[in-house]
């Protein structure tokens, strides 16, 4: 394990064989998802779904780099960073979301790692992160951009308390239950930033921009359903 991972303190960092080795494991994952056949019966990505979704985690990614608060054992208040995430659910469904967010988990863990054991990393950015891939189970319900972003911070909100409980227990208050602490420790930030994008996707005039883009996004397959109709 020392080959992928070394010991800073009571942390670990990955070593040029780690980042190399995650590299190639987010690779190979995005090739995967890319033949699993999805609700169209294709078994590929279009060109302009990967486009949209590869702005989408860019996006994420320069956003979750800009920090209005940062908390000692890792978490922050970004700049709307996971609603891109889940944006891509909303565009394109549960395959593409979770694609999406799993690539992101990847992103984030060979960007700025935060690691005490295999089992947490896997927790804290394959599992967390992936979990805002949920939003596209609501690709086609009524206000679904709303619904699928609450999903996706809930399902992050699961993994991010869950490693809280079992890795960072030890770091509650004397007389404070793990649970207790996790719940308070992780709110804190994902809930402070989902009331913020909630309020701010919430405006008429940004709802009904990101719903043009949705449509921008979809245009080769709503001409493909017309010509087959």
């Amino acid at each position: 394990m020392s080959f992928f991972l070394k010991q800073v303190e009571d942390t670990y960092e990955l070593t040029s064989a780690g980042y190399s080795l995650f590299i190639l494991l987010m690779i190979a994952a995005l090739i995967a998802a890319c033949f699993f056949t999805g609700k169209d019966n294709k078994n590929h990505f279009s060109v302009k779904q990967l486009v949209f979704a590869a702005m989408c985690v860019t996006i994420a990614m320069v956003t979750s780099m800009i920090n209005f608060f940062n908390l000692p054992m890792g978490g922050s208040i970004t700049l709307f960073s996971m609603f891109f995430i889940t944006y891509v659910g909303y565009l394109y469904g549960l395959r593409a979301g979770l694609t999406s967010a799993i690539a992101y988990g990847f992103l984030q863990l060979i960007i700025n790692p935060y690691i005490v054991s295999v089992p947490q990393l896997i927790c804290d950015y394959i599992l967390a992160f992936g979990a805002m891939g949920v939003a596209g189970f609501f690709y086609n319900t009524k206000h679904g951009m709303v619904k699928g972003y609450i999903a996706g911070i809930l399902g992050r909100y699961f993994f991010a308390v869950l490693s809280g409980v079992i890795f960072f227990g030890q770091y509650a208050p004397e007389g404070m239950h793990p649970l207790v602490y996790s719940l308070a420790y992780n709110g804190s930030y994902i809930g402070a930033e989902a009331a913020l994008t909630l309020v701010l996707i919430s405006i008429p005039a940004v709802h009904k921009a990101l719903n043009r883009i949705r449509v921008m996004a979809n245009e080769e397959e709503v001409r493909g359903a017309l010509k087959q109709g």
